[in-house]
Order: C-alpha cells, then structure tokens, then sequence
C-alpha cells in the first residue's frame, strides 16, 4: 500500500509519519499487498483542532473517513479504528457476494481460422466476474490496460460488459432477460 502524507498549518515530523504509517499498514492485512491501493493522508492544525482526513482508494474500493480532536496521536488513533472498521465491513460485504454468487463463464478468446471454407474457434478461457456496482466498475476499467471489464451487476444481479469506446467513453452491455 502507498500512503502519501500531507501537512497543514505545521511543519512536517518524522516521527509522526512514521507513527501514522505503521498504525495505517496494519489495515492493510485485510487488503493484501496490492500494489494498487493508495492511502492519501491529510493532517492539519486549526487553532485547537487536530485534523485527520483520509482518503483509501484500489482496486473497487473508495473509503473516506476524517477525525479530529485536540491530540493529534489520538486523531490518528481514532482514525485508524475509524478505517479499519469500514475496511473490514467492505472485506466482508465483498467475501458475502464471492460466496453467495460463485459464477464461472466461459469467455472465448479465438483466432479464426478457415478450414474448407469453415471458421473455427480456437481458444477457450474460464472466467470467474466479481460483484460490482456500475461505478466501481467503470473506475477498474480505467485503472486497468483491457478494453473490457465482465462483471455481475450488483444492483441488476446479472452479467454485465463495460468496454472502452474509441472517443475515451464507456459503454455498457446489459442483456435484457
């Protein structure tokens, strides 16, 4: 995980990034060594007030959270329960939907290739799509180098394709049952 630091109204202190960043890594063991996932971390200083705002952002995942209190240690202590919290509930939620929808589709990737006259299909892939929303899949499909993204609509609870068109849009592919 790549956690980016920014101070406000106060100098920065090593000490206190290096506190920040082992209470923020022990998050991460319930992520994984993604090297996707970013941390952006703001800490300031108004007049009495100690702030912490923390932007969690990877692979389906966009969590927010902000703290504040006199005590700038405690601020990253509150923090940090605060993330942990809503890191483990997503772990859970996502683990729920591999569990209750164990999808496998077979998506072909095929040279065509003529004999007698005839095209045939050469290639055969096993392709298992997670549950998401629409947006999560959009943002991906923008982190990621493919043109497509198959996904089960979380909200549809059907399969989706979202693709990249040539102008820099997106389409999508919603099979009407």
């Amino acid at each position: 995980m790549n956690i980016e630091f920014t101070f406000k109204n106060f100098e920065p202190s090593e000490h206190l990034k290096k506190y920040a960043r082992r209470r923020f890594e022990k998050i991460a063991r319930f992520l994984g060594k993604s090297p996707a996932l970013q941390m952006q971390v703001l800490l300031s200083v108004d007049k009495y007030h100690q702030k912490v705002e923390i932007s969690l952002t990877g692979e389906g995942l966009n969590i927010n959270a902000t703290e504040s209190s006199k005590d700038m240690y405690a601020t990253i202590d509150m923090i940090s329960d605060k993330i942990s919290s809503q890191v483990r509930r997503s772990c859970e939620k996502l683990h729920s939907r591999h569990k209750s929808r164990d999808v496998n589709v077979d998506v072909y990737s095929y040279d065509v290739i003529e004999e007698d006259g005839i095209q045939v299909v050469n290639g055969e892939e096993n392709f298992a799509p997670k549950p998401l929303h629409m947006d999560e899949a959009i943002i991906q499909l923008q982190q990621s180098n493919s043109e497509v993204l198959v996904f089960i609509n979380a909200d549809l609870e059907r399969i989706n394709v979202v693709y990249r068109k040539n102008n820099g849009d997106f389409g999508v592919i919603d099979p009407i049952v």
